[in-house]
């Protein structure tokens, strides 16, 4: 017989593909209306990493994340974060690519949030 938990796999369902990241927003929001009236907000938020390198010296790194979301939070974002604010994240990592200028394609990675909590 095998034992199976399903309360696991409906636990580790919900875990897929979920980001979530304390940080300080880089910049102001830049908020933009779709062709159907819809918003959409982007911004860059900063997560800081720290650890002691082989010779023991302290290093901190920081790591840029670009955010974008969509429909009724943006209303929260336009309102209330901007460039320095601390905050909370939770969404779902993704993927774009585009070309540039020089018809070089790009790949740029993305959070689409669905939860912001102001810290």
């Amino acid at each position: 017989y095998v034992y199976i938990n399903l309360n696991y796999f409906i636990a580790m369902s919900t875990l897929r593909n979920s980001v979530r990241l304390i940080g300080n927003v880089g910049n102001n929001p830049e908020v933009k209306t779709l062709e159907n009236d819809k918003k959409f907000a982007k911004f860059s938020l900063a997560t800081n990493e720290g650890y002691t390198n082989s010779k023991g010296e302290k290093i901190q790194q920081t790591i840029w994340h670009n955010i974008v979301a969509y429909g009724s939070i943006v209303n929260v974002i336009e309102q209330h974060i901007e460039k320095g604010k601390q905050l909370a994240v939770e969404g779902k990592l993704t993927y774009r690519e585009y070309l540039d200028k020089d018809k070089q394609q790009k790949t740029i990675t993305e959070i689409v949030v669905d939860e912001i909590v102001l810290l």
